[in-house]
This record gives C-alpha cells, sequence and structure tokens, in this order.
C-alpha cells in the first residue's frame, strides 16, 4: 500500500518555503506521493442564493496543482504526484490533458489525475462555465483524455467538445491514471464505470460504504475491479495515534492507497506539520 501526505495549503498560506520544505520531506522521510487539492478561487459565503456548502472560503489559499508539481518534480526523484481532486468540468479538456502530458513527461511518469465535479459555483462562473452543465462535461471528459493520450490523430464530436483531425503533441509514454473522487451516489457510480481507483475522505465507515457502492456499481455495468485503486484521504485522523490506526485499517481492508492530512490539527508552522509527518513514519517503521 502506497502512503502519501495532503500538502496542508489552506494553513501554510501560499509560502513558497513551505512548498520546497514540505515537497523534499515526503521523499526525505519515505512516503510514497504528494497530493494536492485544486481550487481556482475562493469566495464569500455569505449571503449566496443558492448557499455555498463547502468548506472552503475567500480566506483559503490553493496553489494550482499543475505548477505546485512541476515546481517539485524538478527537486525529487521518486515521489508521485496526485491531484485530489482537480475540478475537470471548470478545465478546458484539451488544455488539462496537454498540462497533465507535459507533468507526467518530465517527472517521468509520476502523475496520478484524480478528478471530480466540485461545489463551488462561483468559481465556474468566474471562469465562464456552466456549472449546471457540469455532470454532462465530465462524463465526455474522461474518455476524451484517453484518446488525446493516445492517439496520433483523433476526431471526436460530443455534445462540449470537438476536434477534427488534431493530435497532442507530444503525447505522455502512457495512459495517465485517472481516479475519481466525491462523495455521491453518482461519483461511486461514475467511478464504477469509468475510473482507474477513487478518492475517498473522511471517516473509515464512511469510505467502506462508499467503496460497498463501487463494488455494486461495478457488478451491476458488467466490470471486474481487480487493479482498481482505493485510497483514503484521512480527514477524520486528528492524533498520530488515529491517523496510524486509520491507515492500518484501511490497508487491511484492501486500500492501495492513504493520504495523510496534517489539516485541522492546530499546526500553525511549518514545522508543525512536519513533526506530525514524521511521527507517523517512525510509528509505520517500528
Amino acid at each position: 500500500m502506497e502512503i502519501g501526505i495532503v500538502y496542508p495549503q489552506t494553513e501554510l498560506r501560499g509560502d513558497p518555503e513551505a512548498v520546497r520544505q514540505i515537497g523534499l520531506a515526503t521523499e526525505e522521510l519515505g512516503y510514497d506521493y504528494l497530493l494536492a487539492y485544486d481550487h481556482v478561487v475562493g469566495a464569500a459565503h455569505a449571503d449566496r442564493d443558492p448557499e455555498l456548502w463547502g468548506p472552503y472560503t475567500e480566506n483559503d489559499p490553493f496553489h494550482d496543482p499543475f505548477v505546485l508539481f512541476a515546481y517539485l518534480a524538478g527537486m525529487t526523484s521518486r515521489i508521485g504526484f496526485a491531484t485530489g481532486v482537480l475540478i475537470l468540468p471548470q478545465r478546458q479538456t484539451v488544455l488539462v490533458a496537454k498540462q497533465a502530458a507535459d507533468l507526467d513527461l518530465m517527472s517521468g511518469g509520476r502523475l496520478r489525475l484524480g478528478v471530480g465535479t466540485g461545489w463551488n459555483y462561483v468559481e465556474y462562473d468566474a471562469l465562464g462555465l456552466p456549472f449546471d452543465k457540469r455532470g454532462p462535461i465530465f462524463d465526455e471528459q474522461i474518455p476524451y483524455l484517453r484518446e488525446l493520450w493516445s492517439k496520433d490523430l483523433i476526431t471526436y464530436k460530443g455534445d462540449f467538445h470537438s476536434i477534427e483531425r488534431g493530435t497532442l503533441i507530444p503525447r505522455p509514454n502512457r495512459q495517465i491514471p485517472i481516479w475519481l473522487g466525491g462523495f455521491s451516489s453518482v461519483a461511486f457510480r461514475r467511478a464504477a464505470q469509468v475510473g482507474d481507483g477513487f478518492m475517498f475522505a473522511g471517516d473509515y465507515e464512511r469510505c467502506t460504504d462508499g467503496w460497498s457502492q463501487i463494488e455494486s456499481a461495478a457488478e451491476k455495468a458488467g466490470r471486474d475491479l481487480t487493479g482498481f485503486g482505493r485510497e483514503i484521504i484521512t480527514l477524520r485522523a486528528k492524533t498520530v495515534d488515529t491517523c496510524v490506526e486509520t491507515i492500518e485499517r484501511w490497508r487491511e481492508s484492501g486500500g492501495t492507497h492513504v493520504a495523510v492530512c496534517t489539516m485541522g490539527m492546530g499546526l500553525d508552522s511549518i514545522e508543525g506539520h512536519l513533526d506530525f509527518m514524521s511521527s507517523v513514519q517512525q510509528r509505520l517503521d517500528t
């Protein structure tokens, strides 16, 4: 099972030195990958109709994952990079294909592309894209990405995307893994049909219930889930003990990845996050 770190960007306030130190420590401590969340803009929640229900506001900083990972790929040699998750329908699909292909090529095949539909309609509005169409757009994007990464010349015509005898150059040397994330039955169904894995977050029991829904949806779709990845992001584990316990329970249940999340613990310095990362790794090594 691979064990990674969630980059705690909402608590480290966009500090470039924090990016460097956390990225290098992820590799030096023996973790397998670094995961980063994605938001293009923040938004004030007050006096919105419809209400914004998500956890992040105009006060929470986010780095662009592709830029963040490209920067760290140049100073690391081993760790993987995972978007957890990239809000795919608010981005141009061909541009995502290009950025992901270049990042994967230049990092030596270290990218895992986690994708989802998001919750922040203000973000979609700011980018000039329809929030209410994000589901149908998303359904076209995954097969379109895979064609762009694999074919010499493609012609594609969908409801939201089209290309006539075009190609992506350079293409990656492989099909970049596409994992899905989210909390809804729709996300679980989509993952069972087209995903390479799923990024769960939150309580262990809630995540195992989500896995059961994916298994059920895969059975209905006639899909064999051999090789399908299962990741838990340890949002609810607020101590070293509970984090290690979650990792071991996930391993025993057949999980393939765990992303250790140090946010929400009152760690107000780079050193605080590094100490937690180190303590978890030391416990796992014993």
